[in-house]
C-alpha cells in the first residue's frame, strides 16, 4: 500500500511537473493566441458570448467594463465593473441597463495563460437605440388577451411609446407610427414593460404585432422603433393578475442603499398599489392576504416605485411583494413574486460610505429612482462604498439624521454631498446650509470620521419647472457659490461643480441632466469618474 501511494504521488508530482513547464515555457505556443469572442442570441432578449476553446485545459475569465466619459484626465477609457469564470467556451452575459464592455482571458492551473482579448460591445445596445424585447410570444408559446409586453431599458428614457399593429408596420425602424396596420399606440409607458389590452382585438386579429420606441423630456424620440414582434393570443390562457417585479436590467452587484427601493411593473387599469416588506418569505406566494408579521407596508398611488421611508440597517434576508388595490384596500388579482435582497454584515468599521439626498440616493432622468443602479455613482467608483443617502433631504434633515444612520457603521471616509434641495428653497440661506455641513465636519472629527465634501452642482431651473413643476430660488446660484467657497476650504474636498455647467457656464448642461436637477447616467459617471481622481484623499 505504502508502494502504490509513493508511486501515485511521483506520477502526480510528475503531472503537476509537466503542467507547469507547458504553461510556463509556453512549449505550446499558447501566448500567442488572442481568443476572438463573438455574441450569440438566447432566448428572451438575453446574449451570450462564445469564442473557441484553447487547445489546453483552461479557464477563462470574462471581465466587464463600462466606458469612462473621457471628461476626467488620467482616467482610464474603460472602468472595470466585475469579473466571472467559466470552464465553458460560452457565458450568458447578464442584463444590464447600460453599454457593458467584455474581455476574455484564458488561465491555467500555475497563471495566465494568454493577454486578454480586445474588448468586444453588448449588441443590445445600438446606435441609434432601438429596444430589444424579452417577452415574445409565439405560436408555441401564445399570449392571453392581456400579456405583458416587456423590453430592455434604453439609457436616459424618460418614457416609451408603445404601438399596436394588426401587421407588420409600414417599415422597420424610423421614428414614425405606421399608417399601415395601426390599431393604437400610448406613450404613457413609464417603465420597461406594459400590459397591453388585447381584448377587442384579437377578436378580429389571430395575431397582432407591436414595438415600442423610447422617448425624452418632452416626449422627443430617443433612437428608433424596435422590430416589429408578432403576439399570438390564445383567448383561453390566463391574464396576469399581479404586477411583475421589474429586475430585468439589473447592474452587477446589485444591493439595495440604506433607504430600499421597490420597482415593479404595473396592472392595466390598476392606479393603488401596496408594497409590504417582510423579514422572511411570505407563507404562499401569490396569495391575495397581507402577511400578518409584516414588517412594514406603504400605498402609493400612480406609480411603479415605493420609497421605504425607513433605513433598513440590520444584516439579514428581507423579502418584499407588491399587489395592486381597490378603493376599499381590497386586492386586485394576487400579490406579485417575492423578491429578496439581502443586508450584509459589515465589518466593524466600513472602508467608505456616500451620504447625503437624492443625488446620491440614485435615480435619474425623471422616472428612475434609486433602485436602477446605473442611476447611482457609486456604481462609477474604484472602491466599494455603502448608500446612506435618502431621497428629499436638505442639509439640515441629513443632519438630523447623522447620528442614527452614519454612526452604526462608522465608515474611515465619509462622502458627503447634501444641499441641492437647499438651494431650491428660498426660506433657506446659504448660512443655514454652512452651518449644517460644519455640524457634520464636527460630528466626524468626534467619531474619527473623514468627511469628503463634494461641491454642490448648477442646477437647471427651466428644466426642474418642467419635469416636476416646481420653482427654484433665483438667487440658488448666489448661494451656491458661497456654499462652494465654504467647502473648498474643507480639507479632503472634490470640486465637482466647474464639470456640470453648460455652455454658458449659468446652469447644468441638458446633457448631464434631463431634470436640471439629478445628475444622469453619464453625470453619474462623471461624478465617479471624478471621485476616483481624487482617490489620495481616502483614508486607508
Amino acid at each position: 500500500m505504502k508502494k502504490f501511494i509513493a508511486f501515485a504521488f511521483i506520477i502526480f508530482s510528475f503531472t503537476l511537473l509537466c503542467i507547469f513547464v507547458a504553461e510556463k515555457t509556453d512549449v505550446m505556443h499558447l501566448a500567442a493566441i488572442r481568443l476572438s469572442p463573438t455574441f450569440i442570441p438566447r432566448e428572451e432578449g438575453k446574449i451570450a458570448l462564445k469564442w473557441e476553446r484553447l487547445p489546453y485545459p483552461c479557464f477563462y475569465k470574462i471581465e466587464v467594463f463600462s466606458k469612462t466619459t473621457g471628461l476626467v484626465k488620467d482616467i482610464p477609457d474603460y472602468h472595470f465593473v466585475c469579473s466571472d469564470f467559466t470552464l465553458d467556451s460560452t457565458y450568458t452575459v447578464p442584463s444590464t441597463a447600460i453599454p457593458m464592455y467584455y474581455r476574455i482571458t484564458s488561465y491555467g492551473m500555475f497563471g495566465q495563460i494568454n493577454g486578454p482579448s480586445e474588448f468586444i460591445a453588448n449588441p443590445n445596445f445600438r446606435d441609434p437605440p432601438r429596444p430589444v424585447p424579452i417577452y415574445r410570444y409565439s405560436g408555441q408559446n401564445p399570449a392571453s388577451p392581456m400579456p405583458f409586453l416587456v423590453w430592455h431599458t434604453v439609457p436616459t428614457a424618460v418614457c416609451y411609446e408603445v404601438e399596436l399593429l394588426s401587421g407588420p408596420p409600414d417599415a422597420e425602424g424610423g421614428t414614425a407610427l405606421s399608417k399601415r396596420n395601426h390599431l393604437y399606440s400610448t406613450k404613457a409607458v413609464f417603465t420597461n414593460g406594459w400590459q397591453a389590452d388585447l381584448r377587442s382585438y384579437a377578436k378580429n386579429h389571430h395575431i397582432i404585432y407591436w414595438r415600442v420606441r423610447a422617448l425624452g423630456l418632452h416626449h422627443e424620440p430617443i433612437g428608433e422603433f424596435s422590430d416589429a414582434e408578432p403576439i399570438t393570443v390564445h383567448p383561453d390562457k390566463p391574464v396576469p393578475d399581479r404586477p411583475l417585479i421589474n429586475d430585468f436590467d439589473r447592474m452587477p452587484n446589485y444591493e439595495q442603499p440604506l433607504y430600499p427601493v421597490y420597482e415593479w411593473i404595473p396592472l392595466n387599469g390598476v392606479d393603488r398599489y401596496e408594497v409590504e416588506l417582510m423579514t422572511h418569505p411570505p407563507q404562499k406566494e401569490n396569495d391575495a392576504s397581507p402577511t400578518p408579521d409584516r414588517a412594514w407596508h406603504k400605498v402609493v398611488t400612480n406609480a411603479s416605485t415605493a420609497y421605504d421611508e425607513y433605513p433598513r440597517p440590520y444584516a439579514g434576508e428581507y423579502y418584499w411583494r407588491v399587489r395592486g388595490v381597490d378603493a376599499n384596500g381590497n386586492t386586485v388579482g394576487t400579490y406579485s413574486d417575492s423578491e429578496e435582497f439581502i443586508v450584509k454584515e459589515q465589518d466593524s468599521r466600513v472602508f467608505a460610505a456616500v451620504f447625503g439626498d437624492s443625488i446620491t440616493h440614485g435615480g435619474g432622468a425623471v422616472s428612475y429612482s434609486p433602485a436602477s443602479l446605473e442611476y447611482s455613482y457609486t456604481t462609477y467608483l474604484d472602491f466599494s462604498a455603502i448608500n446612506l443617502a435618502r431621497s428629499g433631504d436638505t442639509s439640515r434633515t441629513s443632519l438630523e439624521r447623522f447620528e442614527q444612520d452614519v454612526l452604526p457603521f462608522r465608515p474611515k471616509n465619509l462622502i458627503i454631498l447634501t444641499g441641492t434641495n437647499s438651494l431650491r428653497a428660498s426660506e433657506i440661506s446659504a448660512e443655514d446650509v454652512i452651518a449644517d455641513i460644519r455640524a457634520m465636519r464636527d460630528l466626524c472629527s468626534r467619531n474619527d470620521i473623514r468627511p469628503i465634501f463634494l461641491t454642490l452642482m448648477p442646477v437647471n431651473p427651466q428644466s426642474i419647472a418642467f419635469a416636476f413643476q416646481a420653482a427654484t430660488d433665483p438667487k440658488w446660484h448666489a448661494k451656491m457659490e458661497e456654499i462652494n467657497d465654504y467647502i473648498r476650504k474643507i480639507p479632503h474636498s472634490i470640486d465637482l461643480e466647474p464639470y456640470f455647467y453648460d455652455r454658458t457656464h449659468t446652469v447644468m448642461d441638458y446633457g448631464f441632466s434631463i431634470d436640471g436637477l439629478h445628475p444622469d447616467i453619464r453625470g453619474k459617471m462623471l461624478m465617479g469618474e471624478i471621485i476616483n481622481a481624487h482617490k489620495e484623499v481616502l483614508r486607508q
